[in-house]
């Protein structure tokens, strides 16, 4: 399985916050499973933690690397993707993961209740 981790949900993995579903703890955490997570999520973590909005590791990259999870680079075709999305959701960054999901064919591990009307393929965070 691939799987693409909403930013909130890459923060709770981190943080090893309860409130991450047993199933979404139990699909990352497979060895069968190859996590991805968004240049588009690392730029949103970075922008909120640097105006005070969240805490997140001082060291996001090697914090990917040691949990086996891969850099999702944004490419021009994802965000042309992203830009023609109907207005569902008008959060530029989970426009973006959503573009990417259905672009790359992975499924987007979120708690995001407006991600579900794009009809990505979704795993409960």
């Amino acid at each position: 399985m691939k799987v693409l981790l909403d930013t909130h949900t890459l923060l709770w993995w981190l943080a090893e916050d309860e409130t991450l579903s047993t199933k979404a703890r139990r699909v990352i955490a497979s060895p069968k499973t190859t996590v991805y997570v968004s240049a588009a999520s690392a730029w949103e973590i970075a922008i909120k933690k640097a105006i005070g909005k969240l805490q997140a590791p001082d060291d996001l990259v090697a914090a990917l690397f040691a949990n086996r999870f891969q850099h999702l680079p944004v490419t021009i075709e994802h965000a042309l993707y992203a830009g023609s999305l109907p207005r569902y959701h008008d959060d530029p960054f989970d426009r973006m993961l959503v573009a990417q999901a259905l672009m790359e064919k992975l499924t987007i591990i979120t708690r995001d209740k407006s991600i579900p009307a794009y009809n990505p393929a979704i795993i409960s965070a």
